[in-house]
C-alpha cells in the first residue's frame, strides 16, 4: 500500500469536507447579507465570455428541471407553449407565459479571502447580469476579469427586512483601482484551469423526460383540466400563479400527444 498516496487522498477529502461545512457546496456559492469582494475568473469553456446563460422549469414536475435547449435539443414544454401562444386564447398566452424556461447565469469566481476554495459558481439573474454587461461596456472599466489589469467586484446584499419579499438582493460595482487576480503564477494558473461547468454540472432530462413532468402537470392524479389561476410557485421573487381547473376542456391530455408526433408539418427549429 502506498502511504503517500493514502495521505493524498485523505488531504483532499479533508478539504472537500472543509468546503462543503463552509459553503454547503463545493461547487456553487451566493453572496450572504452584507459586504463581500469577489473576481470574477476568465471562463476556461468560453474565451470570449465568463458567463453561462442557462434555461431552467421551475414548479413543473418533481423538481427543477434544466431544460433541453441549453443542449440545442428539442424541448416539449417550448413547442407546447407555442401551440398556446398559437392558438390566440388569453388564457393560453397567460398559461404559456407562466411556462417559458427561466434564464440564469452562472459566472465562476473567486472569493476574495477564501482564494484556497478555488473557483466556484455564482447563480444570479437578470439584473445582476445586466450590471455587469454595462460595466463590461464602460470603457473607463472594460475587462474586469483581465488576469493582470482587471479588477474585483463589490457585492452589496440585503436582506428580506430591506426588500419586502422573502428574498435577498444584491447589488454590484467594481473596485476603483485595478488588480492582478493572483500574484502567484501557480495559483492563477490553478485558477484558470480548475473551474466547474455548469453546462455539465445539471442533469441533461431527455424529451421524454420533460414531456412527462409537463404532462404530469397538467393532469394531476391522472384528472384532465386546464390550468387557471391560484395556487404560487415562487422563483425569485417572482410569483408564478397556476393551478388545474377540471371543469374546463382546454389542454386535454388525449390531445397532448399529438403535439409531438414526429410526422407533424411544421418543426419549429431551436434557436441554437
Amino acid at each position: 500500500m502506498d502511504l503517500n498516496l493514502i495521505k493524498q487522498r485523505l488531504e483532499s477529502l479533508n478539504k472537500q469536507s472543509t468546503n462543503t461545512k463552509k459553503g454547503g457546496s463545493s461547487l456553487f456559492w451566493k453572496p450572504s447579507v452584507g459586504k463581500q469582494v469577489v473576481r470574477v475568473v476568465p471562463n476556461k469553456y468560453n474565451k470570449q465570455i465568463p458567463f453561462t446563460e442557462m434555461l431552467f422549469y421551475y414548479g413543473i414536475g418533481p423538481r427543477v428541471m434544466a431544460s433541453p435547449q441549453n443542449w440545442g435539443q428539442k424541448d416539449p414544454i417550448q413547442e407546447f407553449t407555442k401551440q398556446l401562444r398559437q392558438s390566440g386564447d388569453k388564457e393560453n398566452w397567460r398559461l404559456a407565459k407562466k411556462l417559458d424556461a427561466k434564464t440564469r447565469i452562472f459566472a465562476p469566481v473567486v472569493i476574495r479571502g477564501q482564494e484556497d476554495e478555488g473557483v466556484k459558481l455564482w447563480q444570479f439573474g437578470k439584473e445582476v447580469y445586466q450590471d455587469f454587461l454595462n460595466m463590461a461596456s464602460d470603457d473607463e472599466i472594460g475587462d474586469f476579469t483581465d488576469i493582470v489589469n482587471g479588477r474585483d467586484i463589490k457585492l452589496t446584499t440585503v436582506g428580506p427586512e430591506v426588500t419586502g419579499t422573502p428574498y435577498n438582493k444584491t447589488s454590484v460595482g467594481p473596485s476603483l483601482k485595478t488588480t492582478p487576480l493572483s500574484s502567484d503564477e501557480t495559483v492563477v494558473k490553478d485558477l484558470l484551469d480548475n473551474q466547474p461547468n455548469p453546462m455539465d454540472v445539471f442533469k441533461k432530462f431527455t424529451f421524454e423526460e420533460v414531456k412527462a413532468g409537463l404532462q404530469e402537470f397538467l393532469s394531476p392524479d391522472g384528472e384532465e383540466g386546464d390550468i387557471s389561476s391560484e395556487p404560487t410557485v415562487p422563483f425569485d421573487g417572482e410569483k408564478n400563479n397556476y393551478s388545474l381547473d377540471t371543469n374546463k376542456g382546454k389542454a386535454k391530455v388525449d390531445q397532448f400527444d399529438d403535439l409531438f408526433n414526429d410526422d407533424k408539418e411544421e418543426k419549429d427549429d431551436l434557436p441554437f
